[in-house]
């Protein structure tokens, strides 16, 4: 069991954690959150022996073999495979010893191999590397061959493959696909040891913990449950402390008041002193801070053509002549106001290759394009956060787009996406990730695009940031294509999905808990076939390509079958919150004093037949919603 005790953390001068005493039993899956600076990453050092705690005991069983994320990857001539057995420390070890031992200890050194299960760890190490993305040809390569993003997944791989007692991993989506996230989701779920995860990704969270620990004012307190779950308790204990708040402030004021009136009386003079060494001995509860610090809209587009963009029978790749490689091939799209498509499918499929052409980063290689004259398109891709100029400040970098308005509107406008005070003057060259992707965010929305192409748009922001763009988002009058491995942002934010795989872009029939499924299936299914097939003939090759095919086909015309049920239950979902939305309102209204009054009598009776209307097409509608799910959750388990 990991026990904190009267923990206290510094960094420099601020103070990260004070007084802090928690325990977190063994099997614990436990979300790390916080806003940024709270000291999550200082929480994790701590643990991990790096940085000691200022104050208190940290007590760690010390035979706990403890697992994390490695930040840098050395060098290495050693294939991706190599390196991530180098995390099975123990099978590293005795592997090492077989190589020199002879008779009896040979025996011994075999039958402890057996015992850790060590002949199928390069199976497992497979395993790993195929699930966060790597193909069978990568799994052979140098270490040194891959680039940044993917050596951090070798180092996720690492990290999984101990034998670890305690997991600590720090935002490991980042660098993933939606389908390596999806992959990672399930393993960890299966992890028996204790797991402590700093994400961003809600919707991880959601799948993977059963508590929360946060930090706030320099408190580290934990909750039962998984994200939603810790949303939900915060929110209605800081409803709480801000009616405490609320009604403290109204007896400070009723109190001041008497003091203000009384003090100069002789005969109230004693009663406005006692009143007044009260008022100094209060207890001030903090207003809540509820809110986030992040605020915006979409500008409405100056003008929205009919159509924005058309592509048809296109072949879009890289390079040309013999050199030619073809991603996507006779792709169809066409893009109107109000459309909102997610992109989803494999890694290396061609997702970030369809937002550079439909950029215009990229040309056709045959086909025809059209783009409507007035079409205004606002791109967001990771390698713009290196774009932006280092040496200017974020006010100088959004007056550079605007020249007339005056310096208070801009400075408010980046407010509302986190830059304030002294902040908003500073040159941007040291600006973290997070911060510079807000402010490529901020130059965007400025624009008043009326097609959004959003590539990732995620990385870096924290859950207040990705809260504060899907609810903009929402409201966003023109089209959308994304690219993002943050499913909850996917799903409140999107209509329709296009998968991007086999050479082609087609529209999913299904959502993402469909994709999920999905993946889950080809995985399963890839696991069986290698598991059961002689893959050395060409003949048995052929028939485990159509085998997948033929199921691809099947799950295609299953989720096509599922369709018209899942489109119901969306149309009864929003008739279910119409429906609760006026009865709110109703009920609201009926608990006025006022509505009783001789005067409203007739107006009484009208929301009384009303509301009593709308209560009886809720319960109609609920009821027709509960049989539709029913109906879908069995024909979907079938």
């Amino acid at each position: 069991m990991i026990t904190l005790s009267d923990i206290s953390l510094r960094r420099g001068s601020q103070k990260l954690l004070s007084g802090v005493s928690l325990s977190i039993h063994p099997g614990y899956k436990v979300g790390l959150t916080g806003a940024n600076g709270t000291g999550k990453s200082s929480l994790f050092a701590m643990l991990l022996g790096e940085l000691g705690q200022d104050e208190g005991t940290l007590s760690i069983p010390p035979n706990w073999v403890i697992a994390h994320v490695a930040q840098e990857t050395p060098s290495s001539e050693m294939s991706a495979l190599e390196y991530v057995l180098q995390g099975d420390a123990e099978y590293i070890e005795l592997h090492k010893q077989l190589q020199t031992a002879e008779g009896a200890h040979l025996g011994e050194l075999h039958a402890q191999l057996d015992a850790i299960d060590g002949y199928t760890t390069e199976s497992r190490a497979a395993t790993l590397l195929h699930g966060l993305g790597f193909s069978n040809e990568q799994i052979k390569n140098p270490v040194n061959s891959f680039s940044g993003g993917w050596r951090m997944r070798l180092n996720l791989a690492q990290a999984l493959m101990c034998r670890s007692d305690l997991l600590l991993l720090d935002e490991p989506t980042n660098h993933l696909d939606l389908d390596a996230v999806i992959w990672l989701q399930n393993w960890l779920i299966k992890y028996p040891g204790t797991l402590i995860l700093i994400s961003h990704d809600r919707e991880f969270l959601d799948a993977v913990v059963k508590h929360i620990a946060h930090i706030e004012h320099a408190k580290l307190t934990l909750y039962t449950g998984n994200y939603s779950a810790f949303e939900k308790i915060r929110s209605e204990r800081l409803a709480q402390q801000q009616s405490a708040y609320e009604k403290q402030q109204r007896e400070r004021a009723h109190m001041q008041a008497y003091v203000d009136r009384f003090r100069a009386q002789a005969t109230k003079a004693k009663q406005a002193q006692s009143r007044l060494k009260a008022l100094g001995r209060m207890q001030e509860i903090s207003a809540a801070q509820i809110d986030s610090p992040f605020h915006f809209k979409f500008f409405e587009p100056e003008k929205i053509p009919e159509r924005l963009l058309n592509v048809t029978d296109a072949a879009i790749g890289y390079g040309d002549g013999k050199q030619q490689t073809t991603i996507i091939d006779n792709l169809k799209l066409q893009l109107t106001p109000g459309q909102r498509i997610g992109l989803i499918g494999p890694n290396g499929a061609g997702k970030s290759t369809l937002i550079k052409f439909l950029a215009g980063e990229l040309k056709a290689q045959k086909g025809e394009t059209w783009q409507a004259q007035d079409l205004k398109i606002g791109y967001f891709a990771q390698h713009q956060l290196e774009q932006l100029d280092p040496d200017k400040t974020a006010l100088e970098q959004l007056r550079a787009l605007d020249q007339v308005a005056r310096e208070q509107e801009l400075r408010n406008y980046l407010g509302g996406f986190g830059f304030r005070g002294e902040r908003v003057d500073e040159p941007v060259k040291p600006f973290s990730g997070g911060e510079k992707a807000r402010l490529v965010l901020a130059l965007l929305v400025y624009q008043k695009p009326n097609l959004l192409l959003l590539d990732e748009p995620t990385n870096h922001l924290d859950l207040q940031m990705r809260h504060a763009l899907s609810v903009a988002l929402q409201g966003f009058s023109g089209a959308m294509v994304i690219v993002s491995h943050d499913r909850h942002l996917l799903k409140t934010v999107t209509d329709e999905l296009l998968i991007v795989h086999n050479d082609k872009a087609e529209e999913f029939a299904g959502d993402l808990d469909d994709y999920a499924r999905y993946i889950a299936d080809a995985i399963r299914q890839s696991e069986h076939t290698e598991a059961t097939s002689d893959t050395s003939t060409p003949h048995k090759e052929a028939h485990k390509e159509l085998s997948r095919k033929q199921q691809r086909q099947q799950e295609a015309e299953r989720r096509k079958q599922l369709q018209p049920l899942r489109n119901k239950i969306k149309k009864l979902e929003k008739e279910l919150d119409d429906l609760s939305e006026k009865q709110a309102k109703l009920e609201a209204i009926l608990a006025e004093p006022d509505t009783y009054l001789e005067e409203n009598r007739e107006e009484l009776k009208k929301n009384l037949l009303e509301k009593s209307r709308i209560d009886q097409a809720l319960e109609i509608v609920e009821t027709e919603w509960m049989e539709a799910s029913e109906e879908y959750e069995t024909k979907a388990a079938d």
